[in-house]
């Protein structure tokens, strides 16, 4: 396959370090211009003038950059030869050529974003054929639960005894669109039987995936299993006896754990016979994951040795119990934990979202237990899978230029400020119709705009000439563009901080 890429002189050289060990017959068209992203018909035509004629009948492809706003359509017809978008940033030239057999290049989409797209639908196109041929031990509804299957994520609801309605069925549908596959009615100390029947109902009425009750009363188990629920939490020697009947004749599963303030293996063995023989055959164990200080590497051998003992009962994860108590960033901790607990054979990852740094487990779970899917079914790292939980840091990072002194201005903040005529703006991310939003406040007048896109606010600002002031402007921006990031990663926004 014969390649043209069009480039300006700026990015020559990475342009043909990229080229040089593609498999492809590669010609690099260097223009008569800087960068790049303000190629045009005309620039390239020169260009292929002084490099012998603009005939190229025997080029497959012309690449430009993925940066390039201008319509190639003319020229494509003219040269008789696809223009195409390349990747906005000639570092990845590289690895898109890789795809060039393979991939439909647009003259819309740049081919970075293509490729990330396609590595993406591949991605999901092979995790729900794993899912779909995957042998499970048992099923909560249509969720397949231990053997081959996905691990699965479970979402508490603290104190849903405690939350109205209306508010059990908003966090519900916040943890199903993240990805939750079950949740979790977490039950208040205080919970009265009525109490736990009219959670788990409301839950049940409104989900379609499995739910669980989650408490050591008997009484409150007993009424949450009247009310419907697929899976129990948690059961030892103190509730067996006044539950497992009632358990074991409506068929549903119950987590098992062991008796002991320091759990062992030796009662969580004990506590599963004792469900077996009263004829509880759904049955999930949980040897009890312990928080970072308080004895994790022992309970993480405690897993371990659960597993080398027996192969087949599916394993509970507590991972909220990690990263609750625990002051880091939960994206690389849940997938950290995500892979571990593929490793040592567990099926649920459980957690809730209690903490503001907490926000996102569910979502965070649900990727990373896909993540770990595909790299067992790639036998390789979770790396490179058309999915990743990568927010603050980048994958590969841009080469950073070199200048001399003698080419900048050091900067200085101005001392002078002005208000600008045109009036002030108060920034706030806000909640509309259940949607977290930027909300830009224009004073004197009361107008409002809301969006999650800093340029999009910022161009309607400039449109209804809302302000008048360079600085101003600048101001704007940078502070929208604040706002923007804090909605991205969750975290919260004040104006000026």
């Amino acid at each position: 396959m014969r390649i043209i890429l069009v480039t300006g002189r700026k990015a020559e050289g990475m342009v043909r370090d990229a080229v040089r060990d593609s498999p492809h017959r590669c010609e690099v068209l260097v223009q008569d211009i800087d960068i790049a992203a303000f190629s045009t018909p005309g620039s390239i035509r020169r260009a292929l003038e002084k490099e012998g004629g603009v005939d190229r009948s025997d080029t497959d492809l012309i690449l430009v950059s993925g940066l390039c706003k201008a319509d190639f359509s003319n020229l494509e017809w003219e040269l008789k030869t696809p223009v195409r978008l390349g990747p906005r940033n000639a570092y990845d030239l590289r690895d898109t050529l890789k795809y060039a057999d393979e991939l439909e290049f647009s003259a819309k989409v740049p081919a970075d974003l293509l490729l990330a797209t396609k590595r993406r639908e591949e991605a999901m196109k092979e995790l729900q054929a794993l899912e779909s041929e995957a042998k499970e031990k048992f099923r909560l509804k249509t969720v397949k639960i231990g053997g081959k299957a996905r691990m699965k994520v479970c979402a508490e609801l603290v104190d849903a005894t405690l939350m109205p309605e209306e508010a059990i069925r908003q966090r519900i549908d916040y943890y199903i669109k993240c990805g939750a596959d079950m949740v979790d009615i977490g039950v208040h100390i205080s919970a009265s039987p009525e109490e736990v029947m009219r959670a788990v109902r409301t839950a049940r009425e409104f989900a379609s995936v499995p739910v669980s009750v989650d408490t050591m009363s008997p009484e409150l188990i007993l009424a949450g299993i009247e009310s419907g629920a697929d899976m129990v939490l948690s059961l030892n020697r103190e509730n067996i006896a006044a539950v497992g009947d009632a358990i074991a004749s409506e068929g549903i599963a119950a987590v098992i754990v062991p008796d002991n303030a320091h759990p062992d293996l030796a009662s969580l063995f004990t506590n599963i016979k004792k469900a077996q023989d009263m004829g509880i055959e759904r049955i999930i164990a949980d040897p009890v994951l312990d928080a970072v200080g308080y004895g994790i590497g022992a309970s993480l051998h405690r897993y371990y040795l659960f597993r080398q003992r027996d192969r087949d009962t599916p394993l509970f994860f507590g991972v909220g119990n990690v990263t609750e108590l625990i002051d880091a960033d939960s994206t690389g901790v849940n997938a950290v934990l995500a892979g571990i607990a593929h490793d040592i054979g567990a099926d649920i990852l459980f957690t809730p979202e209690y903490s503001d740094k907490a926000r996102g487990s569910v979502k965070e779970l649900r990727v990373a237990s896909e993540m770990m899917m595909l790299a067992k079914a790639r036998s390789g790292p979770p790396k490179d899978l058309g999915l990743d939980l990568l927010m603050m840091k980048e994958k590969r990072s841009k080469p950073v230029p070199r200048l001399s002194d003698n080419d900048v201005i050091e900067a200085e903040q101005a001392m002078r400020w002005r208000r600008d005529p045109c009036g002030s703006f108060r920034i706030a991310i806000v909640e509309v119709d259940g949607r977290r939003v930027i909300c830009v406040e224009h004073q004197p007048s009361g107008r409002r705009i809301t969006g999650v896109n800093a340029k999009e606010i910022m161009d309607t600002i400039l449109r209804l000439n809302m302000v008048s002031l360079l600085e101003h402007a600048a101001y704007l921006g940078r502070e929208l563009m604040k706002a923007e990031l804090a909605l991205r990663v969750g975290r919260s926004y004040e104006q000026d901080q």
